[in-house]
């Protein structure tokens, strides 16, 4: 029970906090505080000193009790299995009970002691292998807490047994004897296992049995074994190779000059009694560093075990205070309390915790990642989310989150000058004061145009590529004519509306098309390149990365493509479902035939 406490306490304060503040905020119990001036980080000062002081008790149990408690309940649960033997044997494999194998298929009974499909290797005196199998339908096992004697009796079967010979060569002449039984019982001597005290513990080398003390001390004598067998695998490797042999000699009795094949100084017979040593070294030497290569990688995935287990005393007290931070402020933000949203949003946090939790915890076992990274991972990966959701609350901010930032960094890339915000009604009014206009030679030949011309130029500026000075020379003559903008407005001339909010999608999807453009080949190359580095983990994270980005940018291109039908009232391109399921491989056609096709409806439209 212990054990469960570093999954349970985390996700009890996130979902104690979301339900707290979020009842607090949609009862406005936060906007009369607010009217009283006490603000968020105010009302949360007293919860937050708590949790502090929470995550102090979460480290010290994590340190002290957890252990405690993993040693007792393994070493318990060994003795348990000495005492009751019975309870030793799993069903579908075999157990080592006494001097027998035994396999069953299935436990019935009270007790678990009726068998069936049973199937018994006999262990030799001599281990010279398993020569007596003995196979039983059914079968019970009869015991006396005051006998140290267990009974297995079993019902109709058959027991095989190998004849040992003396000549290997002669095994197939003898034949193995078989015979057939409708009882048969079998008595094994538990004197051995039975002479066990509950209150003995004998294993104390697990990892999640140890407190920091005991953990720093272990991974010291960890660590220079590793470096000592390191040390004496390269002075053994060393002696085999001969360099020893070599270096011994002096300079003096070195030739000069050595001859590029050193085998012309022997005869036939012995080059190949040569090649053959040195194929034979070659070979005892790989198999000595594959195997030695196996010892180090298991004592290296021990010594990160231990690691990790350091470091989780640390998560543990640190998640109670990341989930208060990520619960609290999203409570006061969602404004919801009780049992419903709430709890939706704490399960899908826990959940994104404890998988990237476990993802880092097993790549830092097989030695891709630090232990220190891989157990921090799920911290470091949700101290942002809870940073945001905290200033977002004490600013009285909603959770409306943009992937705009995703996008934005592309724009000095792809666009020729700086890209056009999204449409607004307000831009298409003119401040005379603040416009600047100069009336030049321009503006002079502007006068001369009736007002019908004049509208037009205002009207259609953009669908003429006119710039926005000689649109504004334009409304400040009709203005001066009596025709203000709010006129203009109203009958509905100052803007082809329908025309730029066609345009505006449509330079919005080139923009976002080019950057998902552009990031279709960086995540192929970036695939290529993590499967060269299969073992490199940082390959495989940042090509998910840019993967998520070009998805995104594939999804808001496709967004901006369906505007532009809306307001064309047909659709253009590839169908917006299609694209996004089809991205890869094929996004590169769907890229040029979206957008020859959306340059020719914008041509053509008639607004």
């Amino acid at each position: 029970m212990p054990g469960i406490v570093p999954l349970v306490l985390p996700l009890s304060i996130l979902l104690a906090s979301i339900m707290t503040f979020g009842d607090l905020s949609e009862n406005y119990e936060f906007a009369a505080m607010k009217s009283s001036g006490v603000s968020l980080q105010r009302a949360m000062r007293s919860l937050t000193f708590f949790i502090l002081l929470l995550s102090i008790a979460a480290f010290a149990f994590a340190n002290n009790i957890i252990p405690y408690s993993q040693y007792r309940f393994i070493n318990f649960k060994n003795n348990i299995a000495q005492v009751k033997p019975a309870m030793a044997i799993a069903e579908g494999q075999f157990n080592d009970v006494g001097s027998f194998n035994i396999k069953v298929d299935k436990k019935s009974g009270e007790k678990g002691n009726s068998l069936t499909g049973v199937t018994i290797h006999k262990k030799s005196i001599n281990n010279s292998g398993n020569t007596t199998v003995i196979k039983a339908k059914r079968g019970e096992l009869v015991s006396n807490e005051e006998s140290n004697i267990l009974q297995l009796v079993l019902f109709d079967g058959y027991q095989y047994e190998d004849v040992p010979v003396k000549v290997h060569e002669n095994r197939e002449k003898v034949p193995f004897t078989k015979s057939s039984f409708e009882k048969y019982k079998i008595s094994i001597d538990l004197s051995k296992l039975n002479d066990v005290d509950v209150e003995k513990e004998k294993i104390s080398n697990t990892s999640t049995m140890l407190n920091i003390n005991e953990l720093n001390y272990t991974l010291d004598s960890l660590n220079t074994t590793i470096s000592k067998d390191l040390i004496s695998f390269a002075e053994n490797i060393h002696t085999r190779t001969g360099t020893g042999y070599f270096n011994s000699f002096e300079k003096d009795t070195i030739p000069e000059k050595t001859p590029k094949d050193l085998l012309v100084f022997y005869t036939n017979s012995d080059k190949s009694r040569i090649l053959e040593i040195a194929k034979s070294n070659v070979s005892s030497t790989s198999f000595t560093i594959v195997g030695t290569k196996d010892d180090l990688n298991f004592k290296q995935k021990n010594i990160n075990t231990h690691w990790l287990a350091l470091y989780d005393k640390f998560v543990i007290a640190y998640a109670c205070i990341l989930m208060f931070f990520i619960g609290a402020p999203l409570g006061a933000i969602i404004r919801k309390g009780g049992l419903g949203l709430p709890i939706v949003f704490a399960v899908l946090i826990f959940i994104t915790f404890h998988f990237i939790n476990t993802f880092g915890k097993k790549v830092a076992q097989e030695n891709e990642l630090t232990p220190f990274l891989g157990a921090w991972l799920s911290s470091i990966v949700l101290t942002p989310l809870a940073i945001i959701f905290t200033y977002r609350a004490t600013r009285d901010m909603n959770l409306t989150i943009s992937f705009d930032w995703l996008t934005k960094p592309f724009a000095r890339i792809f666009s020729r000058g700086n890209l056009r915000p999204a449409f607004d009604f307000d831009s298409r009014f003119v401040n005379f004061d603040t416009a600047r206009i100069i009336e030049d030679e321009q503006f002079r030949e502007l006068e001369k145009l009736s007002n019908e011309e004049l509208n037009e130029i205002v009207y259609n500026s953009k669908k003429l590529n006119n710039d926005d000075r000689k649109r504004n020379k334009a409304l400040l003559i009709l203005d001066r004519r009596g025709i203000t903008q709010q006129t203009l407005f109203e009958e509905g001339k100052l803007f082809n509306q329908n025309y730029e909010t066609l345009d505006d999608a449509a330079e919005s999807y080139r923009f976002n098309s080019k950057v998902a453009f552009f990031l279709f080949f960086i995540t192929i190359i970036m695939g290529l390149i993590a499967k060269n580095n299969p073992s490199k983990v940082w390959t495989l994270i940042a090509c998910l990365i840019i993967l998520i980005v070009f998805y995104i940018s594939v999804y808001k291109s496709s967004q901006r493509l369906a505007e532009a039908s809306n307001s064309l009232g047909r659709n253009i391109g590839i169908n917006r479902f299609v694209q996004t399921v089809l991205a890869f491989p094929f996004y590169p056609i769907f890229h040029f035939y979206n957008k020859k096709q959306l340059k020719k409806a914008v041509s053509e439209s008639k607004f």
